[in-house]
């Protein structure tokens, strides 16, 4: 049986040696964990370029369906349409005509949301308020802004990559040397 001087001796190389494998486990886990979140982004991101015609087509829709019940009582449904058609000066999904449809407009006509002028009161003056649709514009402003996401998703999506990379280089590291360690 070995002395215990000896023995003092050993255990810090055997405590060493269990840190070792406790970061080779949490290194491992961490390349693991980082590769489920970039494959669940690879996935939305397929996702959301299959279907963005879909994507459209439901947000044109939503947005018929809260010009039908808006009111001018700060619903938050309300408040989104207004600030949509003050900031892109625009009135309607497609056009100004298609505030002719809803209960508000039967009762005070258009909102001032919609008007060309700041302070003025429209009612069903059609020439006071903007012609273009929002539906166009928030479409537009979503698609030019489109290069500016994907670039920033990519450059994330490479550091991930590389994160991943060398993650698993040091576990591998770790492994193959944890014997040349006792």
């Amino acid at each position: 049986m070995a002395s215990p001087s000896r023995r003092l001796q050993t255990k810090p190389v055997i405590t060493c040696f269990k840190s070792v494998l406790l970061i080779y486990t949490f290194i491992f886990w961490y390349a693991m964990f980082l590769t489920l979140i970039f494959l669940v982004e690879l996935v939305a991101a397929i996702v959301g370029f299959v279907f963005r015609h879909e994507i459209k087509n439901s947000f044109k829709n939503n947005y018929e369906k809260i010009l039908k019940q808006y009111n001018s009582t700060g619903d938050y449904r309300s408040d989104a349409v207004d600030k949509i058609q003050n900031k892109l000066h625009c009135c309607g999904v497609t056009d100004y005509r298609d505030w002719k449809d809803t209960n508000y407009y039967s009762e005070k006509g258009f909102p001032k949301s919609c008007c060309k002028l700041e302070n003025c009161s429209p009612q069903r003056d059609a020439d006071k308020v903007n012609n273009e649709g929002c539906f166009i514009k928030v479409m537009t402003i979503i698609e030019s802004e489109m290069g500016v996401v994907a670039g920033i998703s990519f450059g994330v999506a490479c550091f991930q990559l590389i994160g991943i990379f060398l993650a698993y280089c040091l576990s591998r590291a770790i492994t193959n040397n944890q014997y040349e360690i006792v």
